[in-house]
Order: structure tokens, then C-alpha cells, then sequence
């Protein structure tokens, strides 16, 4: 079974994802990230495949990837980076990236690649669900690699349900139509969101990512889905502290307050 489903299977709440950019804060510091937050109890993690025009990420993560991309990290220095990494954790592992480099990479070569090194699931922005139907879906599906969809305020209840038909794995909520980043509060409108998807019993869980930082965006994540996922915060810790261990510790105390 595909670990994603494995989670879900186990847990359908109080999950916790986090993300972070490969290569970022330092070259070399992927594969210690990733050996960290699955020492440490994270539940699955996403890295981030940098790429130079990151169009639905804040000013955080753009600025990771810059850094990444300017240290020499690429998709394949990445995948090479991560041959080995099965052999030390067992928790969930997910890219996240544009379509780009994946599409230059080969959508073949790409999920293949994931399959043999033991990547779960991918995440693709800017991928049209029509792309992800025609092109890249029957060749995931091969490989047993779950690819992820995301749904904004401004999806309509009949492609939420058509996403949930079509996909596997979960559903990425995102918490609002703006860029990633910090939030101090989920305001009504979003609390109303997260409540129309909730009531429309769809078949697969949920994780809301976008502006969770807090306590209080935290617990409204998990209250409304399986979990929530963390970037901007992570990615800005990890920045200043430039170690997986402490950023986590101070992750951790501020999801308390």
C-alpha cells in the first residue's frame, strides 16, 4: 500500500505535514532535514523541488528556492541526493513542485524515478486538471505514486467533486486564493470554507496547508480536516536557525501560542 493511503488508513486526524525547499538553508542539508522531522514524529513530509518562478508561493519560499537553486540543487542532483533515502525513514515523502523541470525532467523518467527511490506522492501547482487526466495520471497510476490536487475558496463544489472522483492519495485544501505565508487567524469567510467542503462528505481526507503558523490556525486545520501542513513558518525558522532540530523545537512553541 502506498504510505499516504497507509496514514490515512491508520489516522484520519491531528496529522501534521511539514514542508521545506531541497537544498535549503544549506546545499547539502536535504537528507538531514528529512532524517530529523521523521526522528522527531512528523507525520509525512513535502520538499520542495526550487524552481524560479514559484508562482503560488509568498516571499519565504521564493526566497528558498532562490538560495537552493543558487547553491546548485536541481531535480536530479535532488533525485541522486535521495537514492539512498528508504534505507532511513519510512514516513511518507511527497514532492512539491512546478511543472517545468518536471515536464524538461520527462514525465516518464520523473515517476518512475520517484517509484525507485520510494517517493510517495507529488504535488504539482500549476498542473491543469485536464493535463493531470490525459497526460500525467495514467502514468503516476503506473507507478504507484499518488499525485495531489489542490482546491481553493473559489472551487466550485462541482469540481471539488470531481477532483475527489479522480484522485487519490488526499486532498490539499488550501486555506485561501493568495500566495503561501503566515496567518495570525482563519477568518469567517475561510471558516465558512472549510465548513461547505466538510459538509460535502467527500471520500478522501483533507490537509490544509496556506498560513498556519499559530496555535490557533493550527488547531482550525486539524478541526476541519485530517491535518494541516506547514511551510512559510518552517522554511523561515529553518532560514534563521540553519538547524532542522532547533527550527523545530521553535516550530513547536509557537504552534503552542
Amino acid at each position: 500500500m502506498n504510505r499516504i493511503n497507509k496514514i490515512f488508513a491508520e489516522r484520519s486526524h491531528g496529522l501534521l505535514s511539514l514542508y521545506f525547499c531541497a537544498g535549503h538553508p544549506t546545499p547539502d542539508s536535504t537528507v538531514p532535514v528529512i532524517k530529523t522531522l521523521a526522528r522527531r514524529g512528523i507525520d509525512f513530509i513535502e520538499v520542495g523541488i526550487p524552481f524560479s518562478d514559484p508562482m503560488a508561493d509568498g516571499p519565504v519560499i521564493q526566497d528558498a528556492a532562490t538560495k537552493s537553486l543558487r547553491g546548485g540543487m536541481t531535480l536530479r542532483k535532488l533525485f541522486s541526493e535521495l537514492q539512498d533515502i528508504r534505507s532511513e525513514v519510512d514516513i511518507p515523502l511527497i514532492l512539491m513542485g512546478y511543472m517545468n523541470p518536471i515536464y524538461h525532467y520527462g514525465f516518464e523518467a520523473f515517476f518512475r524515478r520517484c517509484a525507485e527511490i520510494g517517493i510517495d506522492g507529488v504535488i504539482m501547482p500549476d498542473l491543469p486538471f485536464r493535463d493531470y487526466l490525459e497526460q500525467v495520471k495514467p502514468i503516476a497510476d503506473r507507478w504507484d505514486v499518488r499525485v495531489i490536487m489542490l482546491i481553493t475558496p473559489e472551487t466550485s463544489d462541482e469540481r471539488i467533486r470531481f477532483i475527489d472522483e479522480h484522485t487519490d492519495g488526499f486532498i490539499y485544501m488550501v486555506s485561501s486564493a493568495a500566495t503561501t505565508g503566515m496567518q495570525k487567524e482563519f477568518d469567517a469567510s475561510k471558516q465558512a470554507y472549510f465548513s461547505r467542503v466538510e459538509s460535502m462528505g467527500l471520500k478522501h481526507p483533507r490537509m490544509i496547508g496556506f498560513g498556519i503558523s499559530n496555535r490557533q490556525t493550527l488547531e482550525a486545520a486539524q478541526r476541519n480536516a485530517a491535518g494541516a501542513i506547514i511551510g512559510s513558518k518552517f522554511v523561515t525558522l529553518l532560514d534563521e536557525l540553519k538547524d532542522p532540530d532547533k527550527a523545530l523545537d521553535a516550530l513547536m512553541t509557537a504552534l503552542e501560542s
